[in-house]
């Protein structure tokens, strides 16, 4: 059987998949791509082509340079703690103590939780008038009355940091617990008999066995937490005073609240550019982890 008839076939076999994404992507991104330069409204008339005036017009305004910070913030902090906490509660659960297998059914709750019911009950924990941290703190001695998180530009954002890490940081500990579980127990039994520390056999044993599926960890949330809508919605519809706002919000009220869809779909365009980069040199380096590694 000749090469060119396997690779005719290999492609025959992929085309009802292609068919379906050209379908179902394909037409959707050339459709925004074009309504993105005309300045089309969300009802009535389609607009007419205006170039690239709302890219202009978008990327030179205030709100544009201030949500992209808000977001990169939001992004990097929300990541960072989930890493720490995910593989810090790997190390824990891998550990061998009575219980282990309770805690780790307990710690997937939070993740397997729907994202809207995670922030409602985060809205009911910081609600300012029978929330239960301001209660807490209050008795503890904390706080001297109750306070609005959510209501507050100051607190707001670190309050939706803490709800989204604590929904999320499990599944980056299943990922480190995952790893772990596939460090081969005689070379940490050498680690031990070569007199190695704690700090010495997480850094030259432990680590290389879970820095490929960190670095996929990492580039699943950075995406993520980049265009990151739902639990900042429900939460705070991305106030108070704009302070949690985050470029999916922007382009939902860009698009949907002002009733723009041309530059709606401009901004949609450029944070999907946005995370493309993104997942294009995490991708980069995943393969040079992974080949580090191998």
């Amino acid at each position: 059987m000749s090469g060119t008839w396997i690779t005719t076939r290999a492609w025959l076999l992929m085309l009802p998949l292609l068919i379906v994404m050209v379908a179902v992507i394909g037409w959707p991104l050339a459709d925004t791509v074009h309504l993105s330069f005309t300045d089309a409204k969300l009802v009535g008339t389609s607009g007419s082509y205006v170039g690239f005036d709302n890219y202009v017009r978008l990327i030179s305004g205030n709100a544009f340079g201030r949500t992209l910070f808000t977001t990169t913030f939001f992004a990097v902090v929300v990541v960072t703690t989930e890493m720490l906490l995910g593989v810090l509660a790997a190390l824990l659960l891998n550990q061998q103590f009575y219980g282990r297998t309770l805690l780790r059914a307990l710690l997937i709750l939070p993740w397997a939780l729907p994202t809207v019911v995670n922030a409602t009950l985060w809205r009911l924990i910081y609600n300012p008038e029978y929330g239960a941290l301001n209660a807490a703190l209050t008795q503890l001695g904390f706080l001297s009355e109750y306070r609005s998180w959510l209501g507050e530009p100051g607190t707001a954002l670190t309050a939706l940091i803490v709800a989204d890490c604590w929904k999320n940081f499990p599944l980056v500990a299943m990922i480190a617990l995952a790893a772990l579980q596939a460090v081969p127990r005689d070379v940490i039994a050498a680690s031990f008999v070569d007199g190695a520390g704690a700090f010495a056999r997480f850094r030259f044993v432990t680590l290389p066995y879970l820095a490929g599926p960190l670095m996929v960890a990492l580039v699943l949330r950075t995406i993520e937490a980049f265009k990151v809508f739902d639990i900042i919605w429900v939460m705070t519809r991305g106030g108070p005073a704009n302070s949690t706002r985050t470029m999916s919000i922007l382009v939902y009220q860009e698009a949907f609240s002002f009733q723009r869809a041309g530059s709606g779909a401009s901004l949609a365009l450029i944070v999907t550019l946005i995370i493309t980069v993104l997942a294009i040199t995490y991708g980069t380096v995943v393969k040079k982890v992974a080949g580090s590694t191998a």
